[in-house]
């Protein structure tokens, strides 16, 4: 039986500007929130990145920078969670 095209994951790159050094992950609906199990590699010039492959679907996320949480500074897509504070979203 072939998949539908609506299974099929699709390709997304995470990416944050930072200082050179931080430790850096993304934590979200697609990885049960874990803040370590997602780490963004360092690409120089204070550029991290990581590519994920996805489920289509509504998948919010932040990044945690030095364990400290934070919305995507470059995705205006955002949602309140249950702690009042917001999330960043990429819908695919």
């Amino acid at each position: 039986m072939k998949k539908s095209d609506s299974k099929k994951k699709k390709i997304v790159e995470f990416k944050l500007q930072a200082e050179p050094g931080k430790n850096i992950f993304v934590a979200g609906t697609f990885n049960g929130w874990n803040p370590t199990k997602t780490k963004l590699k360092d690409k120089g010039d204070g550029l991290y990145a990581v590519t994920l492959h996805l489920l289509p679907g509504i998948h919010e996320y932040k990044f945690v920078v030095d364990d400290v949480w934070q919305t995507d500074p470059e995705n205006p897509v955002m949602v309140k969670n249950t702690f009042g504070l917001m999330n960043s979203v990429v819908t695919l």
